[in-house]
């Protein structure tokens, strides 16, 4: 660590023209550097033509500079997010790193990232990519077409934790390089999601850099990126310390403009959210996004949130929204019978845990994609709510031939009922907590067993769980078949960690493989949803539909804070650090008076 950690030291003075200075009473992580831009000496014709105009969410008047502390719950595993999908992983990487193309902020439609432009052919199975030629790594070497075939290989490579990635990668064949600048994909199949797989969703990797190196072993150590932002320090278990580039390639670019504003980024780790929280008041943070009802109603008050110091906000926008249960493990035999299953999900008392323990700030799942029934359409969701009822689950369990022993237990084939709840916080065990009072009821052995997050991640990996609490992020275009494909359910590092086999749900899913209509591919997905539903491989639980904010008054940002489909991580992005604020802000905690007051909720328009 202590080489990698010089050698980006020396390449940010030499590359970045780094100032750094100490600022007068900085909370943390030493001295605040100081990022100069590079003049740029571009053709300014060379630039993509859709990246000539202004990025629609984002503010032109936005300043750079300043140090930005986020909150991420735990430490992952490994920032290579190629090894690790945890959100914090996913953020740092994408900052690091690039794909061939990225999305409109508002209509969706794919837009130049490391390839200028692109081809797609009448039939839909190839896709020539021509790589922007001002693309270059953070070392000067330019981003090739070659880079591009070895990241694909990187992924293909079975040796590599990648496993999945490669359920898109492997509906290609090996791209073909036809010159430095241009590669071509070739799918084996039609998909909807083949362009967008290879286009927005592979992130570019230097060939020069990590060819010839375990990559199971590159966890956080990336001294060459082509994005925006460079990994200048990772403490484990501490924080991740994030620079801007100075020299980024496309920092000239108009589109950019208002972005990438932070010349620092801190993921700072707390192992706990209430320890997090706390850290944010005492002012060693600058947001929180708020996961927990009870910090947000009971304990986000007092005279900093009374005077504005610290600002408290709801975003309502059309982010995709995702589920949270706890998942049933069917490969173990305890779980296979899909009544055992239902008979749980009858013993979580979910309205009086979100009226008791999360001040209703909830609404309860009743679908796997429950941003398909948000709103007026929540009546036409046709799945049964499953509602607490220990009677129906004694039942279901005596149909599955559960019957209780001379102690109370129950019993089948010689075997008592017994599971263990793998958990990862602190925060969550109450809920589970009660869940076992209820079960021991009934005769159903239950105890907990606590991990972190590293821990759990890597026996999620291999399935090595009976039950747990897992959380799903939405996709605005719906994909069921990592998740959901029977085959995946026996490949360790997959999606499918319920292990649910459904040949009626393999079928649904191969139908909407060639359907390009959005509207007549979740219509498919819907009865995918139903189906699965009646299956409760998890014991679903409650969603959010809207982003709950607190943050320190300091910064400045676009009309729409989040923008139209994102959660907090487009502050890292969008916001910046505003001195006039900071400094009214800290005039009025010296005087201890208000600042001016602002909107609570805050609603896309």
């Amino acid at each position: 660590m202590k080489n990698l950690n010089f050698r980006i030291t020396i390449f940010i003075l030499l590359s970045f023209l780094l100032v750094i200075s100490c600022k007068k009473g900085e909370k943390n992580s030493g001295p605040q550097i100081t990022v100069e831009d590079v003049p740029w000496d571009g053709d300014p014709n060379s630039i993509p033509e859709s990246m000539r105009r202004a990025n629609p969410v984002a503010d032109p008047n936005a300043i750079k500079g300043g140090r930005f502390r986020v909150y991420s719950h735990q430490y992952p595993k490994s920032l290579n997010y190629y090894l690790e999908q945890f959100t914090t992983t996913a953020e740092i990487f994408r900052m690091m790193f690039e794909p061939l193309t990225s999305y409109d902020p508002i209509s969706l439609e794919n837009i130049p990232r490391l390839a200028r432009s692109w081809e797609i052919s009448p039939d839909k199975k190839k896709f020539t990519f021509y790589m922007d030629p001002n693309a270059k790594w953070s070392d000067g070497k330019p981003v090739s077409a070659e880079d591009v075939l070895f990241t694909y290989q990187t992924i293909m490579d079975k040796k590599n934790n990648t496993a999945i990635f490669r359920i898109g990668m492997d509906r290609f064949e090996v791209p073909e390089v036809i010159d430095s600048k241009t590669i071509v994909f070739t799918a084996k199949s039609i998909h909807w999601n083949n362009f967008d797989e290879v286009a927005s969703q592979l992130y570019v990797l230097p060939k020069h850099v990590f060819e010839g190196k375990d990559f199971n072993k590159i966890n956080d150590s990336f001294p060459v990126v082509s994005g925006p932002y460079i990994l200048a320090e990772a403490k484990p278990g501490r924080y991740v310390k994030m620079i801007r580039r100075g020299d980024y390639w496309q920092r000239a670019y108009p589109f950019n403009k208002g972005r990438y504003n932070f010349d620092e980024v801190f993921f700072k780790v707390f192992s706990e959210e209430s320890i997090g929280f706390q850290a944010m008041v005492k002012g060693d943070m600058d947001i929180y996004a708020v996961y927990k009802a009870a910090t947000w109603v009971k304990e986000a008050t007092g005279e900093k949130f009374d005077k504005n110091w610290l600002v408290k906000q709801r975003i309502y926008n059309q982010k995709p929204i995702g589920f949270q249960g706890w998942v049933m493990n069917i490969r173990k035999d305890i779980f296979k019978d899909q009544r055992v299953r239902k008979a749980l999900a009858h013993l979580v008392d979910r309205k009086t845990m979100i009226e008791k323990l999360a001040y209703n700030e909830y609404e309860a799942t009743n679908s796997y994609y429950p941003d398909f029934y948000l709103g007026s359409e929540s009546s036409k969701n046709p799945n049964e709510i499953i509602d607490y009822n220990p009677e129906k689950a004694r039942e279901l369990l005596k149909e599955a031939g559960w019957i209780p022993n001379s102690n109370g237990i129950l019993e089948k084939d010689g075997k008592e009922f017994s599971i263990t709840i793998l958990d990862r916080e602190k925060s969550t065990e109450k809920y589970f907590t009660i869940f076992m009072e209820i079960a021991k009821e009934i005769g159903i052995k239950a105890s907990i067993e606590t991990t972190d997050l590293a821990a759990w991640s890597a026996r999620m990996d291999k399935y090595d769980f009976d039950l747990t609490w897992t959380a799903w992020g939405g996709g605005i275009f719906k994909d069921p078949e990592p998740m959901w494909y029977s085959k995946y359910a026996d490949e360790e590092g997959q999606h499918n960690i319920a292990g649910l086999k459904l040949p009626e749900v393999d079928s649904l899913i191969e139908s909407q493989k060639e359907i390009f209509d959005v509207k007549k591919r979740h219509d498919i997905v819907k009865k995918i949803d139903q189906i699965i539903y009646k299956e409760h491989p998890y014991i679903l639980l409650w969603h959010l539909e809207n982003t709950r904010l607190i943050y320190w008054n300091r910064f400045g940002m676009p009309t729409n804070p989040l923008g139209k489909y994102n959660s907090e991580s487009f502050a890292v992005d969008y916001w910046w650090y505003d001195k006039e604020k900071d400094n009214k802000l800290e005039k009025a905690m010296k005087e201890n008076s208000s600042l001016e007051s602002y909107q609570s909720d805050v609603i896309w328009k």
